[in-house]
């Protein structure tokens, strides 16, 4: 190959990554406000999805008894009972699967009384870095093609 076409290679490279990059430039974190109803002996809904970055108020409302909600791994918890919420503001930043449990003895099947919560990376950097790779791959095939 010779010298001035590995030099358009690499500047289409230069280009192609840097577009997609600025691609993948992350949403702007949202805010989420998620009700969270718990009645002997679960939640509803059993699991909330949000994404990293996202603001996020909890909602915590009780329907019979006194019931509680702690997040694992955010350590942080509220308690409702019957016609008084608790809330929970937190921004969420560790991603993965946390769970979601019961903090206030509510009877006998309270240690099974768990929800969870997802916190989803933004794998668009991934996305935009891979599809970089495969233009300049295939600029490469198709410049070798010509050559013959």
């Amino acid at each position: 190959m010779k010298n001035g076409k590995l030099i358009l290679l690499i500047i289409i490279f230069v280009l192609l990554t840097s577009l997609s990059l600025t691609l993948a430039q992350p949403e702007a974190p949202r805010e989420r406000e998620i009700t969270i109803e718990a009645y002997k002996f679960a939640y509803n809904p059993e699991i909330i999805e949000v994404n990293q970055g996202d603001k996020v108020t909890i909602r915590f409302i009780s329907t019979d008894v006194h019931h509680g909600l702690y997040i694992d791994g955010y350590e942080l918890k509220t308690d409702a009972i019957p016609g008084h919420e608790g809330e929970i503001t937190f921004v969420a930043n560790k991603t993965g699967k946390f769970t979601m449990r019961c903090s206030v003895t509510c009877g006998a099947f309270h240690p099974y009384m768990i929800s969870y919560l997802k916190v989803k990376p933004d794998y668009r950097l991934f996305g935009s870095i891979l599809l970089a790779l495969i233009l300049f791959l295939s600029s490469i095939v198709l410049m070798v093609r010509k050559e013959r």
